[in-house]
């Protein structure tokens, strides 16, 4: 069957690219807040436009054809086209104008987000702002969906690996600190390393990067830590550090040294950091707003390193 450019519903590619990530048609419909029903015809029609099975049987479930992620491999490539076509279109307003939608996890709200939307409040007082707050994990997924246009995540160390949908950049490493009962018998110690702590209770999340990011800070000091307690939450985590229940790995923009009865010392061994990377999606990089915004949290950024906020 020969499909005309013409005939192609970007919407009936988008349910598609949706059910290759999330691996249902239930979950594919409660993302796009559509019935599951509804889902199933979208993907019938667009199977029956191209002339060929995108989705086969498996058990209960369905998944993608060969044919399927054939499609996708170029819809990813014409998806990033179109945000790029949008930013030079965008190009005739300089920027002056517009909306830009940030999603960022809890703790880059009060030290990176807000000070660069004072940045762009005095710089491009036209343009218009909205900020979601989000887990680590889940700006990505709000990017997919066109929910957010800048999203800031973690990473356990800066990486290279490249993902189609995303263009990302590092924004500053973040250090961690160990949080101890200040009655701890290496509280005071002169030089303490992540590895003297190999034996004790750690504290963190069950998934996402700041699990990663502890994991991979103890691997590094060279052994594999035990959850004693699962907290992703920093008032959690250092209320059950102060009760004596574990240790924890705290970031320095948790801004956390006022806290009683938790001694926060920096591992003089380790020194281990978390990545706070931005990322948007492919193409959109070049639209004017977005490209101002991430100039201004780059300035911000760099603000943070000047002053030694990062260092105590």
């Amino acid at each position: 069957m020969s499909v005309k450019m013409t005939d192609w519903d970007l919407r009936k590619l988008r349910v598609l690219r949706t059910l290759q990530e999330l691996g249902t048609v239930r979950a594919t419909a409660e993302a796009l807040s559509m019935t599951p029903s509804a889902v199933s015809q979208q993907l019938s029609s667009l199977s029956q436009q191209v002339g060929v099975a995108l989705l086969e049987a498996h058990g209960r479930r369905v998944r993608l054809t060969d044919a399927a992620h054939v499609l996708l491999r170029h819809t990813d490539v014409v998806l990033a086209q179109l945000e790029r076509a949008e930013a030079e279109l965008d190009g005739f307003v300089r920027g002056e104008a517009g909306r830009v939608r940030i999603g960022a996890f809890a703790t880059a709200i009060p030290t990176l987000v807000v000070p660069t939307l004072k940045i762009l409040r005095r710089t491009r007082p036209d343009l218009r702002t909205r900020v979601h707050q989000a887990d680590a994990a889940e700006v990505y997924e709000l990017l997919a969906a066109g929910e957010i246009d800048i999203g800031l995540s973690l990473a356990a160390q800066a990486s290279s690996d490249q993902d189609g949908r995303y263009e990302r950049g590092e924004l500053l490493a973040d250090p961690l600190d160990v949080a101890l009962p200040v009655q701890h018998r290496l509280a005071s110690a002169p030089a303490l390393g992540l590895r003297d702590l190999a034996d004790e209770p750690w504290i963190y999340g069950a998934s996402g990067p700041w699990r990663d990011i502890t994991i991979a800070a103890c691997a590094q000091a060279g052994f594999v830590p035990e959850q004693g307690h699962v907290a992703s939450d920093w008032r959690a985590i250092l209320d059950m550090v102060a009760a004596g229940l574990g240790v924890a790995l705290i970031p320095r923009l948790a801004a956390a040294a006022d806290t009683p009865e938790v001694a926060l010392r920096t591992p003089q061994i380790d020194q281990p950091r978390r990545h706070v990377v931005w990322a948007v999606r492919a193409g959109a990089g070049q639209r004017p707003q977005i490209e101002a915004t991430l100039r201004a949290l780059a300035e911000t950024a760099s603000t943070l390193r000047a002053a030694n906020v990062q260092s105590r």
